[in-house]
């Protein structure tokens, strides 16, 4: 029997939970001729979500990472080689000759793969224009291209008025739905909710939020249904854990599946499925404590132990907040209800390690 959760990867088919009102949402969205803002923390299951969409409706797409972009060269080369994979060679070269700076483009014969080059002292720029325009030619009214850009808010990092020439031709494009995908709230706002923004107001803003307990339950029932017969209480004890975190609930329901089927431990399954996970990880718990400054350790205590920083009297409030600011930009602490660390198993390592 194999392990039925996964975590770490895009998440489809029967390892897919639940998502069905914002799946149904997402796909309305892309059936017009509108835009998509997807705004969550990291490992929410953004990119899952939208490829299940994509793959439902059965229309082009390609998504590029904007984190592993280096330069504007390097944004125009990844494009040009995300559409070779989609369309015939033949009318891309056609369409291709007819830009302001020429690529190479050459073929490898055994494995296929497409390699792409610009003139090095060519405009960089110019090249990025001519390949954002290339997605509306090759695009039709019937089979609309999807365009997914993650982690747009790398996007002024890339380079600078960047955004400005990018929106000036993708507000002319007729046959594109662009998803933007991003992991730093108030970065993504900036862009896209700020009026000064050359991207104000492009798309549609979704936030998309936790699985609600009772899908992730049923989900967990389903597939620790041999076990929970037995141990009843299993599941309540997951999700207390995890908080309803898509990739930490199915992490850890998978170290208690394997435990049990595996290596055939019944007792303390949650609890030794942590210690495990923990013991895993602790190299880099501790390469990425020591490398936090001290106001940011302490911050990181109080989230643990459940207080919020702002109210503390013993750190100037200013000093709290930026301190929040950061690691929430670095994707350590994140907002629900209250301030929470976005791993628990960082947590439970923070209360050990610094008790």
């Amino acid at each position: 029997m194999n392990n039925p959760f996964k975590f770490g990867s895009v998440v489809d088919d029967d390892f897919f939970t639940d998502r069905i009102n914002e799946l149904s949402y997402i796909k309305g969205i892309m059936n017009s001729e509108n835009h998509l803002i997807l705004i969550s923390p990291r490992r929410y299951g953004k990119r899952s979500l939208v490829l299940k969409c994509v793959k439902q409706i059965s229309r082009p797409y390609i998504m590029l990472n904007l984190q592993s972009i280096t330069d504007t060269n390097d944004f125009a080369v990844k494009i040009l080689k995300a559409v070779f994979k989609l369309y015939p060679k033949e009318k891309l070269k056609h369409l291709i000759a007819n830009f302001h700076i020429v690529p190479t483009i050459t073929s490898d014969i055994q494995t296929g793969n497409i390699e792409v080059s610009f003139n090095p002292s060519a405009n960089s720029t110019v090249m990025l224009e001519d390949a954002i325009s290339l997605l509306e030619k090759v695009s039709t009214k019937t089979k609309r291209l999807i365009v997914i850009l993650d982690e747009f808010q790398e996007i002024g990092s890339i380079g600078k008025g960047l955004d400005k020439k990018m929106r000036a031709i993708m507000q002319l494009q007729k046959n594109i739905n662009y998803i933007f995908l991003g992991s730093q709230e108030s970065m993504m706002e900036q862009i896209f909710e700020r009026k000064k923004s050359p991207f104000y107001h492009f798309g549609q803003l979704m936030r998309l939020g936790k699985i609600p307990q009772i899908d992730f339950e049923e989900y967990l029932e389903k597939r620790l249904s041999p076990i929970t017969k037995e141990y009843k209480e299993l599941i309540s004890e997951i999700i207390q854990i995890t908080k309803c975190h898509p990739y930490y609930t199915q992490q850890l329901a998978f170290q208690v599946w394997d435990l049990v089927y595996r290596e055939k431990i019944s007792d303390n399954l949650v609890e030794t499925s942590i210690n495990r996970i923990l013991l895993l990880h602790d190299f880099d718990y501790e390469r990425i404590w020591i490398n936090f400054n001290k106001t940011d350790m302490r911050i990181l205590q109080m989230v643990c132990s459940g207080e919020n920083p702002l109210a503390n009297r013993q750190i100037a409030t200013s000093t709290s907040f930026s301190a929040i600011k950061r690691l929430m930009r670095n994707g350590y602490i994140i907002k629900d209800e209250t301030y929470e660390i976005e791993d628990p198993f960082f947590r439970r390592w923070i209360i050990n390690y610094t008790k």
